[in-house]
Order: C-alpha cells, then sequence, then structure tokens
C-alpha cells in the first residue's frame, strides 16, 4: 500500500449525456459519393468540419468578390509554372475568378521561358556540378532586355513580358500566365529580389532597369491591394519568403495613403505550412477585421480542385 494520499473518485460528480455539447454528429458526417455526382455534390459529401468549413467560406469569399467586383488577388511561386498549372489560372482568369496576379523572379522567368520555347525548369545538381547552372544564353538576354523596355516605356515588369510575348507572337504564348493577362488587361506583377534569379548572373543584367520596372510593380501591386476593402480576396500559392513580405509591405503602404484597407479574404496553399506565409498572408492582415484560410496539400491537385470547385459551384 502506498503511503501517499489518492484522490477520491467516488466522489466525482457526473452529468446526464442529454446535458453534454457533443461536436461531432451523424447529421455533419460525410456522405457517400455517386458515380454521377458533380463538384457541387461532391464538396456537399464532404464531412463538415474543420477545412471544409473553411473551403466553403472561401468560395463564398471568392464567388462574393467577383460579383461585388472587388479584387481577386493571385500570388504564386515558380513552382506552380514547373507544375503544368497554367492553363487553370488562365481560365481562372478568363472567367473572372482571379482579377491580378503577382509571381517573384522566378516564376516570371518560368513562365516567360514557357511561352517562348515551350519548355523550363533545369536539372539544378547537374548544372551546379559543371557550373552552367542558370547560363542560358537566350533567356539571359531577352529577359535583360524587356526589364531595360519596361523603364523606357514606364511599364511594370510583369505587364511588359506579357507584352513582349503576345507581341512577338512567341510560339508557345498562350500556355504563358503573363501573356494571358496581357492579352485580358489583368494587371500582372513580377517582384524580384536581387540575386535570386538566373538572369542576374549574366553580363546582360541591368540592376537599376530590372529594380525600377519591379518598383513600379511594387506600387501598382499596392494600388490593387488598396481595393481590397470590404470584400476583397487574395489567394498565395507556393512562395515561401518574397510574395508574403512584398505583401505585407504593400499593405502597409495602401493603408497608410488609402486609408481603411480591412474586411477581405486571404488564404494560403502550400505543401507545408511556411512561417511568413501564415503570418504575412493568413493572420496579421486579417487580424481583427477579415477571415484568412490555409490549406495544406499538393499544389498540382490543390489548385485544380479549387478552380473545379469554383467553376462548379454557386456558392
Amino acid at each position: 500500500m502506498s503511503d501517499y494520499k489518492q484522490i477520491d473518485l467516488t466522489k466525482i460528480k457526473t452529468s446526464p449525456f442529454s446535458r453534454r455539447i457533443s461536436k461531432t454528429k451523424v447529421a455533419d458526417f460525410a456522405k457517400t459519393v455517386s458515380e454521377k455526382s458533380d463538384i457541387a455534390e461532391f464538396i456537399d459529401t464532404l464531412p463538415k468540419y474543420l477545412k471544409v468549413n473553411d473551403l466553403k467560406l472561401l468560395l463564398k469569399a471568392i464567388h462574393q468578390a467577383r460579383s461585388k467586383k472587388k479584387p481577386v488577388i493571385f500570388m504564386f511561386g515558380a513552382h506552380i509554372v514547373k507544375l503544368g498549372l497554367s492553363p487553370i489560372i488562365i481560365d481562372l482568369m478568363r472567367n473572372k475568378f482571379i482579377t491580378c496576379l503577382s509571381t517573384n523572379g522566378a516564376g516570371a522567368i518560368h513562365d516567360f521561358e514557357i511561352g517562348v520555347w515551350g519548355k523550363t525548369s533545369e536539372n539544378v545538381v547537374e548544372g551546379l556540378k559543371r557550373g552552367n547552372f542558370g547560363m542560358s544564353e537566350e533567356t539571359s538576354r531577352l529577359f535583360n532586355r524587356i526589364s531595360k523596355n519596361a523603364v523606357e516605356s514606364h511599364k511594370g515588369l510583369g505587364e511588359s513580358i506579357g507584352e513582349y510575348l503576345i507581341k512577338n507572337k512567341t510560339s508557345f504564348r498562350k500556355y504563358s500566365i503573363l501573356a494571358s493577362a496581357y492579352r485580358l488587361r489583368i494587371p500582372v506583377t513580377a517582384h524580384v529580389g536581387i540575386g535570386t534569379d538566373i538572369v542576374h548572373q549574366s553580363r546582360y543584367f541591368d540592376p537599376a532597369s530590372t529594380g525600377e520596372a519591379t518598383f513600379t510593380d511594387f506600387k501598382i501591386l499596392a494600388q490593387q491591394i488598396s481595393e481590397l476593402n470590404n470584400g476583397g480576396v487574395v489567394l498565395h500559392f507556393g512562395s515561401a519568403v518574397i510574395l508574403p513580405e512584398v505583401f505585407l509591405k504593400a499593405l502597409s503602404v495602401a493603408r497608410n495613403v488609402k486609408g481603411k484597407v480591412e474586411n477581405f479574404t486571404t488564404a494560403n496553399f502550400d505543401m507545408i505550412q511556411h512561417y511568413r506565409p501564415n503570418m504575412n498572408v493568413v493572420q496579421r492582415p486579417v487580424q481583427g477585421k477579415g477571415q484568412g484560410f490555409s490549406f495544406t496539400g499538393h499544389h498540382e491537385i490543390m489548385l485544380p480542385l479549387l478552380a473545379w470547385a469554383l467553376k462548379g459551384s454557386k456558392t
């Protein structure tokens, strides 16, 4: 027998099950999917918990933004292009589910290479061993020429890339996000961190032109963000650092210059949840007034599903 006192469990007070609040109930369970179900019916079969509820709220926010003609800003990293998801984004633009796009330097470069040659993304490990990673002559020469043209025409880098692809009738321009944005007259911005991209290690690189062109894009994005107030949406796919940081600063500028920018919705989609996207996209911008969501999954699955849900639902 232990020398230490033990609590007397016979003195526990219980209450009827009928008085207990239960968080899980069969009415909210998943339903089986029929062979003839469409996407709207499929969403209705999902269990009414956690991320399913978040997804429904996000779909509703995007539909409402579309009907109110509020911005739906789509921010994406290079991985989105390399996974072949450009047609999905282009279709969302055509259907007015995306009204503004922002990418980083790598995203713009990969999209540019797709638009010109129909292929992109090299073997980094093998190229690094030989010292020729990122040494494509044509990519650096043409991309840096576009940066200079952007400054001369007082345009942003993103718009200028799209303009180049369209006006030069490049062979694969229909697969380019930036070219499609230019054709559809949708603002598209490219945000460059000097030294982060392959075109910066070239003899053609003009840092002053690149800096000025991407700074123009920062101001364009800040203007778009200023219009989010009371109903806009920001979707973020795959940029771990640059776009979340740019977004936060552009939001601060928008609030400083334009006043209130609140009551909008943000969502971060990624394979793993990183610090900056969650803090700078999901949490800080909508703290107090607005809503932010995080969804974890592979882009090549999540983005097509989101697009299908948007086009198939009337939320």
